[in-house]
């Protein structure tokens, strides 16, 4: 079986980690997290989202967030990204020097419309308006929601997913993201998918975000590496979920991703021990459960 010999693993806690924790984390704990998972040795971290404080109450400090870890990511060599939804995120990231953005639209129309409350192809027109004004000063991401099974039951077709990728590309991204948002893909839907977009696109336009709700992120994980796709998202603790889609469980955990990569002696660049102290400042300090496999080596620290 031919894999990688290295997988870029982006940290996305402290974003989709988050956002759907209910008891607002403190200022002071989200920048001692992000300042942590800097020191582990990724080369991208997502730090925030620029939303509505109303739709997502835990990013109302994202901004603040940014500019307080902002030096210590590019002292370690991190780049940092963002997700956002309109023009005012985008400016908003430009006054904060985020390195990159993150811009999500689902292939579900209902989950789209959940989302943000919009069509999908009204997003896409959106996300080119912002690629063309914004794009000389940005470097954008186009990432698929929902490509792998949607929430409400809507079929995702494999042709959609590559017209969409496709539209991204178009508008001059370097990488789409597909995401299983709500961990409902296996295997072969994952590989099946993945083959079609490599065939076509290549491997290495590709990031994937994986979450474990039924357990298989790490096999849908394997599915993708084995055609030749390099760069996965996780979420230390496995913390996540989208507030706007049923049933969304934890991203994959990243100490769960590192292990498994360590296990297959594929590098990655992290650092074990330093992403094991995050992970321990996120157990002291966020009121959500630790769910990753390596749970038990962690010390039980009490929520503050």
């Amino acid at each position: 079986m031919k894999l990688p010999e290295t997988v870029e693993l982006i940290e996305v806690c402290p974003r989709d980690g988050f956002q759907n924790v209910h008891d607002l984390i403190p200022f002071d704990a989200k920048v001692a997290i992000i300042k942590k998972l800097a020191e582990a040795g990724f080369k991208r971290i997502e730090a925030v989202s620029f939303v509505s404080p109303k739709a997502i109450p835990q990013m109302a400090d994202a901004k603040d967030v940014m500019l307080a870890v902002k030096d210590t990511l590019k002292a370690h060599g991190v780049r940092s990204v963002a997700l956002v939804p309109n023009a005012r995120g985008v400016e908003t990231a430009l006054e904060c020097g985020v390195d990159e953005l993150t811009y999500v639209v689902s292939v579900s129309e209902k989950h789209n419309m959940a989302n943000v409350r919009r069509t999908p192809d009204e997003s896409l027109a959106q996300f080119k308006e912002l690629a063309g004004q914004y794009g000389h000063q940005m470097r954008f991401r186009l990432a698929l929601a929902t490509a792998l099974g949607c929430p409400f039951g809507e079929e995702i077709r494999t042709e959609r997913v590559a017209e969409m990728v496709r539209f991204g590309l178009e508008q001059g991204c370097e990488e789409v993201m597909i995401a299983d948002t709500v961990g409902m893909s296996n295997p072969k839907r994952t590989y099946d998918l993945m083959e079609a977009m490599v065939k076509e696109f290549g491997p290495d336009r590709f990031v994937m975000h994986l979450h474990d709700t039924r357990g298989l992120a790490l096999a849908n994980t394997l599915a993708c590496m084995q055609l030749g796709v390099h760069k996965f998202e996780s979420a230390a603790g496995g913390l996540g979920g989208c507030p706007f889609a049923p049933g969304a469980a934890g991203n994959v955990a990243t100490e769960d991703v590192l292990n498994m990569m360590s296990e297959m002696g594929i590098a990655t660049g992290i650092d074990n021990d330093v992403l094991h102290e995050a992970v321990e400042l996120i157990q002291a300090n966020v009121h959500a459960n630790i769910v990753s496999h390596l749970t038990p080596l962690y010390k039980k620290a009490p929520c503050a």
